[in-house]
């Protein structure tokens, strides 16, 4: 993760259901689903200023820790977690058992 969003928030709006981090003005999110100790990573989308700058990245990388630190399951749907993981074998271990990547 590019060192201009190392501290930066990741914050998990429920209502919305999306983990959501800011960059100035500008906005990263993903969207999920939980269903019990399960999270569903559905879309990942950054600000077009943000495109190109590691954002899309940055959010991923602090969802996937949030996923660990809190014991969750993941199931990578969005295309952009999948080539993250695939990148990235370290994280295979929250990925839901049973899911090839």
């Amino acid at each position: 993760m590019k060192e201009e969003f190392q501290n930066l928030e990741l914050t998990k709006n429920e209502a919305a259901q999306r983990f959501e981090m800011n960059v100035g003005n500008a906005e990263a999110f993903i969207v999920y689903r939980q269903s019990g100790n399960k999270i569903t990573l559905i879309h990942t989308e950054v600000a077009p200023a943000l495109e190109g700058k590691g954002a899309a990245t940055a959010i991923i990388e602090k969802t996937l820790a949030y996923i660990a630190e809190n014991n969750f399951k993941l199931i990578p749907l969005c295309p952009l977690v999948v080539s993250y993981l695939k990148r990235h074998s370290e994280w295979k271990r929250i990925v839901k058992e049973g899911i090839n990547l």
